[in-house]
């Protein structure tokens, strides 16, 4: 089976659910895109893992979700899936004039620069921060202001002032405790602290820019490895006999430095 035939087959596999399928029936964009963003997260999972078979997976769960947006569109008389790929396929050659004109871009981060440019252009952006997506997560949003701010070159120059904003970002969270101490667990944060701890992640997020790290895949990794390490440790106090929960804390730290060599 060729590519074209395969793709063909998803989409009169996806008409047909959508005709028969009492589920599938129902659903609209809003019932579908928290799907979507699912399937888009678990892709970055597989990903990062280098499963490649679970990432093909995946990717296939992804494609549908494509197909079956592209469908709702159809439906409407809006667009369809011919008219998306078209689509992307025209702005992908328009934002490349370094590969299919005669511009020059020898970088990666000359073409992210061109890129951004083209975008403005494009969209008609009035504004450095015109039309960002509410929607992204936290993180992620921070790195597309970041960027939309880099592209108009305001900016540390270099990542060595990024990082010493981050060192002055916690200075001064320390500072804010030191004046309104710790507030007892499930309450409401200091105002100035909870302020504090923005500017901190923002900072945060801004050194990771700098070195090319995905703030949130990064993130999302370290919280797998602390829960793995964890529940290693966990069994590292279960296999002598002691429960973990009920541990001092330097006993915890014992078990859990073991872990941490472990997975070394």
């Amino acid at each position: 089976m060729g590519l074209a035939e395969a793709l063909v087959d998803l989409q009169e596999l996806t008409e047909r659910l959508r005709r028969d399928c009492p589920w599938d029936r129902e659903q609209t964009e809003r019932t579908i895109v928290p799907h979507t963003v699912e399937e888009a997260y678990e892709v970055a999972d597989a990903a990062i893992a280098r499963d490649d078979s679970k990432l093909a997976d995946e990717l296939g769960d992804l494609l549908f979700q494509v197909y079956f947006l592209a469908l709702l569109l159809q439906e409407r008389g809006a667009e369809d899936l011919e008219g998306v790929a078209r689509g992307i396929h025209e702005k992908l050659v328009r934002r490349h004039p370094h590969v299919f004109g005669a511009a020059e871009a020898k970088t990666a981060g000359r073409v992210r620069e061109r890129w951004e440019q083209i975008k403005r252009t494009d969209e008609a952006r009035e504004g450095i921060f015109h039309d960002l997506p509410d929607s992204l997560p936290a993180l992620l949003y921070a790195r597309k202001v970041q960027r939309r701010a880099a592209a108009v070159d305001f900016e540390y120059p270099d990542t060595a002032g990024a990082l010493a904003d981050l060192d002055d970002e916690l200075r001064e969270l320390k500072e804010a405790l030191a004046e309104t101490g710790e507030r007892a667990p499930e309450t409401e944060p200091d105002p100035h602290v909870f302020e504090e701890v923005g500017d901190v992640l923002f900072a945060a997020v801004n050194v990771a820019r700098r070195l090319n790290v995905d703030p949130e895949l990064a993130l999302r990794a370290m919280s797998r490895r602390f829960v793995e390490r964890v529940e290693r440790a966990e069994r590292y106090a279960a296999d002598e006999g002691r429960s973990f929960a009920e541990l001092e804390l330097a006993e915890q730290d014992r078990y859990f430095d073991r872990a941490k060599e472990e997975f070394r």
